[in-house]
């Protein structure tokens, strides 16, 4: 089936042409059509699995479809949990609005607010933005959200994950009742689906892949290895595979910028992402990592969603994540569109039940190998380490009435944090 069968404009479909994409995706294909009727949706997809598109092209035609007025409000929003992720889905509407007359705009913590602000008095059709940046703007009476027709949530149980609830909740009541609501999410936890019960209508639900499940493209891998072996390991694989383009995860900060050192001592161009990070030094980062004079991107999970990095054959869970959906995402920035990718965890004693609740999650038994001289610590206690104090940012967040005050270096507030969760931003 082609994009043509799905009821989209000329503009629409020119701009889809010009990407050189011929046929929709699973997902495409199943939730374009229900949009298109004006119908609420509730979607399950995974990341890589073309889920921008999913709403961004329906949400442009529908608006395309009516005139607009000389005074542009914003009739349609994308909340995204990241500045990365904001970044992206604002793209991905600039290329497909192409051949439209739709005006758009990004806004998001960490930067200078005064030339969003610029571009929000021309006028503007559709807005993307982090929860943070966009109610301190509406506090400041600098944008209205009184002629929303249509809301996306992208990456929803991400964002509740991050403590955004709150936020969300403030964001529903500054627009109409009356809306078109699209929830987009990679899981239907039990969280999610409360959220949806207090958003979406009569939502149509669609679901790409099975929930929680691993993209068949990639292949995993574990490694078991003694904890303080882990960063020579790592430096061995990246160096005898000569792999040239790797996504690396950890789980603090610190352990990110420590390990980023490492590589560069070796001799590995790498450079670290995460929240303590200007959004400049992000940016910069990022693009090294894309043009090829960055070999490794050593990120926490701030990064694991969000990024486009096109074919991208390497990711390494230096540390697992404590929350096994985090597993999911972060190996779906490889094995994207098609492609292959290769999926390695380093994995010591203290991460054991870590691994047991991944492989739970999904459904299989990831191969395990353990190589000559990194051999794991008999001795060592299979009990998850404590995170060290001062190392998250959440033990030293603020509520968002004040954190909106410094609205330039944070895109978002701390409140309904999962205590549970260690940060790894």
């Amino acid at each position: 089936m082609s994009f043509n069968t799905l009821g989209l404009s000329e503009a629409i479909l020119k701009a889809i042409s010009k990407k050189g994409y011929n046929e929709p995706s699973p997902i495409q294909l199943k939730a374009i059509p229900p949009i298109l009727h004006g119908k609420d949706v509730l979607a399950s997809a995974q990341t890589g699995t073309g889920k921008t598109a999913g709403f961004t092209l329906p949400l442009l035609h529908i608006l395309s479809e009516s005139e607009q007025t000389k005074f542009r409000p914003i009739r349609a929003l994308v909340l995204t949990p990241t500045r990365e992720l904001a970044a992206q889905v604002y793209a991905n509407v600039k290329e497909y609005s192409e051949f439209t007359n739709l005006r758009s705009a990004v806004i998001f913590g960490g930067v200078n607010q005064k030339p969003q602000v610029a571009t929000l008095r021309q006028g503007i059709d559709v807005l993307v933005a982090t929860p943070g940046r966009l109610i301190d703007l509406q506090n400041q009476g600098l944008l209205s959200l009184k002629n929303v027709e249509i809301l996306v949530l992208d990456e929803a149980d991400r964002m509740l994950d991050m403590g955004f609830l709150r936020d969300i909740e403030r964001i529903m009541n500054m627009m109409p009742a009356k809306r078109q609501n699209l929830m987009f999410s990679a899981t239907f936890s039990k969280d999610i689906r409360k959220l949806a019960n207090g958003i979406l209508h009569h939502p149509v639900q669609v679901e790409a892949t099975p929930e929680n499940t691993t993209v068949d493209a990639i292949n995993q891998k574990v490694y078991r290895v003694a904890s303080g072996k882990k960063t020579d390991l790592i430096i061995k694989l990246i160096s005898d595979g000569n792999w040239k383009q790797v996504l690396v995860f950890t789980r603090t900060k610190h352990g990110a910028n420590k390990l980023c050192k490492k590589m560069i001592s070796a001799g590995i161009s790498a450079a670290a992402i995460h929240g303590n990070k200007s959004q400049g030094a992000r940016t910069k980062a990022l693009a090294g990592f894309k043009n090829g004079s960055v070999r490794v991107l050593v990120a926490t999970d701030i990064a694991a969603r969000g990024l486009d990095i096109p074919l991208l054959p390497h990711v390494v869970n230096f540390e697992l994540p404590n929350i096994s959906e985090d597993y999911v995402h972060r190996i779906g920035r490889t094995g994207r569109a098609g492609a292959s990718g290769q999926a390695i965890s380093l994995v010591s004693a203290d991460e054991t039940t870590y691994l047991r609740d991944i492989e739970k999650l999904v459904g299989m038994k990831i191969p395990k190998d353990i190589l000559e001289g990194f051999e794991p610590d008999p001795n060592a206690s299979t009990e998850p380490k404590k995170q060290g104090r001062g190392r998250s940012s959440r033990s030293n967040s603020k509520s968002h009435s004040q954190s909106s005050k410094k609205s330039n270096s944070s895109n978002k507030s701390s409140s309904s944090r999962r205590p549970k969760r260690t940060n790894r931003r």
